[in-house]
């Protein structure tokens, strides 16, 4: 058994390995010193300005040998399993550049996953070393404007095979953090009779391949963002790429794809509770210190202790549930927890939205300004309930199966 919440006489033990307490502990007083003091140029300025800060800061991370939680030491990183490293994400996530300055930011972390099953030698040397050093960045190309999202089986991109070389002709975009990515994994259509679940194959492609065109950042709420923090709209026009650049057997696009998405959807709902314990930790300083009519402070008020114990509770049930998927997935694999996995998807993003937009409202004006992070919270996380499959697909999967250990047919 790995280390973190290990099963003892059919329960669970809660307990933390001392190690990792004090990796927690070292994590949260560099994100106190280091991190979150960075936020108000993240804020204010272009991401590209603010590089050279963050690296920076991730040599000294990488100084103190907490580089790449996720990443096995082989390749520079420290080689947690699931549940450890969802209890780091937690701690990361209290800042938007907590994961990027550890090593550990989406859409890396789940492309290093499958580039490290799935990569060939010649991948692995060429895409996966740099990119587990930090020394570059990629983007994960799946999303269609076209189509739905939320079905990955239902793509127009394609990929045809031209002699030695893959052509990929589509139209993709929210391929997060491509602007200044060196590659991009794209799910195309590789074979439109298979199928329906083996249609579709990964492809590797540089972004400096012709026929790659970055159109535009898309603005999310007023925001479209640069180089890291940025949502690319991407045109693939007669883009040929090695044929050795197949990520995976051909045919088998959804199916890593779904490998991808239990450890990461981990990876996002616990990154989802660093905020709710930010925007938690705000909230309370704010009714302790504000004072209102008759010289009272909002914390005498009854509906801001409401709120106050509402959110908690939430918080910690949310935390809870996340936590049992991560130990289900890393002790008995991801299709066994695939109900869990759902279900962390549309009940925590929900309460890290409701804990956000109660911050905002206990401080006010301010709370909508950019003086706190609470803005950009409130900008950037909306998106969490669409993402991934939007909530109400994940609760229709969810219930189908239950009813169907009941002894129903659903539809």
């Amino acid at each position: 058994m790995k280390q973190g919440w290990v099963p003892k006489e059919g329960q669970m033990n809660f307990a933390i390995p001392e190690k990792m307490q004090v990796i927690l502990e070292m994590t949260k007083e560099f994100m106190q010193k280091e991190v979150i003091p960075l936020e108000p140029q993240f804020v204010g300025r272009k991401f590209r300005d603010l590089l050279p800060e963050i690296k920076r800061r991730q040599d000294m991370v990488k100084k103190m040998e907490l580089w790449g939680p996720q990443i096995p030491r082989e390749l520079g990183g420290m080689g947690l399993g699931l549940v450890d490293h969802a209890l780091m994400s937690e701690v990361l996530g209290s800042s938007p550049l907590g994961h990027l300055i550890f090593g550990c930011q989406a859409p890396d972390a789940g492309n290093i996953e499958i580039l490290e099953k799935y990569g060939t030698p010649d991948q692995r040397e060429r895409y996966l070393v740099p990119l587990a050093r930090g020394e570059i960045r990629s983007c994960f190309s799946m999303c269609e404007p076209e189509l739905a999202g939320s079905n990955p089986t239902e793509l127009s991109t394609t990929a045809v095979r031209d002699g030695d070389q893959w052509v990929v002709n589509g139209h993709k975009w929210f391929s997060s953090s491509a602007d200044g990515a060196a590659f991009a994994i794209v799910m195309a259509v590789t074979d439109p009779e298979a199928h329906v679940y083996q249609r579709a194959s990964m492809i590797l492609v540089p972004t400096d391949t012709p026929g790659f065109d970055l159109i535009r950042n898309i603005s999310v709420m007023g925001h479209a963002g640069d180089d890291y923090a940025s949502h690319g709209e991407i045109m693939y026009r007669n883009c040929r790429v090695p044929g050795e650049n197949l990520l995976g057997p051909q045919g088998h696009g959804f199916i890593i794809a779904q490998e991808r998405l239990g450890p990461g959807r981990i990876h996002h709902c616990m990154r989802w509770i660093g905020i709710c314990n930010r925007s938690f930790d705000l909230m309370c300083r704010r009714v302790m210190q504000r004072k209102v009519g008759g010289g009272k402070l909002l914390a005498e008020k009854q509906i801001m202790q409401e709120w106050i114990a509402e959110c908690r509770a939430e918080i910690l049930a949310a935390r809870m549930l996340v936590l049992y998927a991560a130990w289900k997935i890393e002790n008995e694999g991801a299709y066994a927890a695939r109900e869990e996995i759902s279900m962390i998807k549309f009940f925590v993003a929900p309460i890290m939205l409701k804990v956000v937009d109660r911050a905002i409202q206990v401080h006010g004006a301010l709370g909508v300004s950019d003086d706190t992070i609470l803005s950009f919270f409130y900008r950037q996380e909306r998106a969490a309930r669409i993402y991934d499959g939007p909530d109400e697909i994940h609760k229709i999967v969810l219930a189908r199966r239950v009813l169907r250990d009941h002894g129903g047919q659903p539809k």
